[in-house]
């Protein structure tokens, strides 16, 4: 594409194209960016619930790279994993002027204020991973997007492979993330869904450790104490999941307490491979705020209301459940198409895809 492709060849593709944001759109877009980014760069605000985080801070790495690809300076407001601590930065960063704004609450409900006055300011506003507000409320703010994994999915697929591997009884505790978090709340009741299914399991203990891995280990230790014949834990996140499964080797039940979480990190993959989780399932960072920047550069060339007609208001980013079970049927050794994976594991290959920031 020449250096004279201007705004109005970019408009006119975009609407010409039609059905939202298709994927030739969005070559156009970088295409387009790479044009006028040095002449018109864009301005914008992102936040995360705390980068501490490794999901928070591979979604970061995942934004900033799209943001140097579309001629983007982004400014970051980390909400350091306190609903207060975001809410003073949410509330600075609405008295500036941004060309779009992409952000992570930690709960529902504390941001609606200065986001509306952002919204009401003509900022484009994009939602990531966990609501800002009720979905109707979310809607009726003039909020572009909401970009999200099914967290209900990804916790009732970990859950069900270790009830499986528990043999559908025994003791489990759930280790919970941040109680106004959404998503927590969605694994939190794909937990529940499981194990309401199985009278047999036990659900011995159920507290949230606010995605902290140093309050993850604790209650993990007090779980082993007053339950030595636990079966199973479930954590709403890899790191607190990692954190368990570290607490139980070190109290020589490594082979007993069986430990899966949720985000598909590289570690946890890694984890999963090794035999040292059950089970992950992956909440693409890497989509979220990547697909959030491109969102963001859509409004900020097309215009909001245009962008609304053409981005779809909910948004998946859906990712796989990640097992360490390998199908190796040595009855289908010659025909391994009919194998899941053709026999092979997964781990090695999602872990490089992630680290190209496109799983």
């Amino acid at each position: 594409m020449s250096n004279a492709f201007s705004r109005r060849d970019f408009l006119k593709g975009a609407l010409f194209a039609g059905g939202g944001l298709a994927l030739s759109n969005v070559m156009a877009l970088i295409d387009y960016r790479r044009t006028v980014a040095q002449d018109q760069p864009l301005r914008a605000a992102m936040s995360s619930a705390g980068l501490a985080g490794t999901w928070n801070a591979q979604g970061q790495q995942a934004a900033l790279y799209w943001a140097d690809l579309l001629g983007v300076e982004i400014t970051w407001f980390d909400g350091e994993f306190d609903a207060a601590i975001q809410r003073s930065k949410i509330d600075q960063m609405a008295t500036e002027q941004w060309d779009f704004v992409a952000m992570q609450p930690g709960a529902i409900g504390t941001l609606v204020d200065p986001v509306q006055a952002m919204i009401d300011n003509g900022i484009a506003v994009v939602d990531m991973d966990t609501l800002i507000a009720p979905l109707d409320q979310l809607q009726s703010m003039g909020v572009l997007t909401f970009i999200a994994p099914n967290n209900v999915f990804m916790s009732e697929s970990v859950c069900n492979k270790l009830v499986e591997k528990m043999g559908g009884s025994g003791k489990i505790a759930h280790i919970g993330g941040a109680p106004g978090h959404t998503g927590a709340q969605a694994r939190g009741q794909g937990f529940l869904n499981v194990m309401g299914r199985y009278p047999d399991i036990e659900v011995v203990d159920d507290q949230p450790a606010d995605w902290d891995v140093s309050k993850a280990a604790a209650l993990t230790e007090s779980v082993l104490n007053r339950n030595p014949d636990l079966n199973a834990i479930f954590a709403d996140n890899d790191d607190m999941a990692l954190a368990a499964r570290q607490v139980v080797e070190n109290a020589g039940m490594g082979d007993q307490v069986l430990v899966g979480g949720v985000d598909a990190m590289q570690p946890a993959i890694q984890a999963v491979a090794d035999g040292k989780l059950v089970a992950t399932a992956r909440n693409s960072a890497t989509r979220i705020h990547g697909w959030a920047v491109i969102a963001g550069v859509y409004a900020s060339t097309v215009g909001l209301e245009q962008a609304r007609q053409d981005i779809p208001f909910f948004v998946l980013a859906d990712g796989p459940a990640i097992y360490g079970d390998i199908d190796n049927n040595p009855d289908l050794a010659d025909e391994p198409w009919k194998l899941n994976n053709y026999g092979l594991s997964a781990a090695e290959g999602l872990i490089w895809a992630q680290d190209q920031l496109v799983f």
